[in-house]
């Protein structure tokens, strides 16, 4: 799970990495014979058995400079990204965020941008909000409305869905289900499982190679015990 590629410096969030360290994960994730692919092609090569050697790259939010800056690196590593987005914020900015700086978002050009090279375009809702403490108004707008928007945008049926801040609770996920998406992803989605509470492993400027390793066999653990649940439920 990435966030913004940029300048590190003023980031109190911590959801910004530099280009130059997204391109040593990068080389480092290929290093290790592993490729990163969008949620879409993930999920397309588990349907077929031959997820081995993948990893799901999201990028949440939209910023500006994920054409800029990641794509470029993306690119030239043979690797792809699910990028989420925010169709109801278009050329806005990280607003929801009340400390740091504010971070350009993508515009509909550079959203179908992104697309053109080959990135999944998925939503984050309409305007990025805590959608556990929505009406069901607001709730079917920001879940439904969203991806009306992005099949109007980019002519294509959004898949995926990434839920605000990670916050995701049964009601949420039903209604994210019923919309029509395939999957959705969270953070840390607790007791929920399934396509639709996808954990996820947040990415840094800390993030060296041996923080890397670590993540990467206290997430195949992490898999495996879920596994392991799965069968005993």
């Amino acid at each position: 799970m990435y966030h913004s590629v940029a300048d590190p410096s003023d980031d109190p969030y911590r959801i910004t990495v530099s280009p130059d360290r997204l391109a040593a994960q990068l080389r480092w994730l290929r290093s290790q014979g592993l490729r990163g692919v969008s949620m879409r092609q993930l999920l397309d090569a588990g349907a077929r058995g031959q997820e081995h050697g993948l990893v799901g790259l999201t990028f949440d939010d939209g910023y500006r400079d994920f054409v800029d800056a990641a794509v470029p690196l993306l690119r030239s590593h043979d690797c792809t990204a699910t990028l989420f987005v925010l169709p109801g914020r278009l050329d806005g900015d990280n607003a929801w965020d009340p400390k740091g700086p504010r971070k350009p978002l993508l515009g509909a050009a550079g959203i179908r941008r992104a697309a053109e090279y080959g990135m999944e375009i998925a939503s984050h809702g309409l305007t990025h909000v805590d959608l556990t403490r929505a009406d069901d108004q607001l709730l079917h707008r920001e879940i439904s409305d969203s991806r009306a928007a992005l099949a109007d945008l980019t002519g294509t049926e959004a898949q995926g869905f990434c839920y605000p801040y990670g916050h995701v609770d049964e009601r949420v996920r039903n209604a994210v289900r019923d919309a029509g998406y395939r999957y959705a992803c969270a953070i840390d989605p607790g007791p929920l499982s399934g396509p639709f509470a996808l954990p996820r492993v947040h990415i840094g400027q800390n993030d060296t190679a041996p923080r890397l390793r670590l993540k990467l066999w206290t997430n195949r653990l992490r898999h495996r015990a879920l596994d392991r649940s799965a069968v005993a439920g």
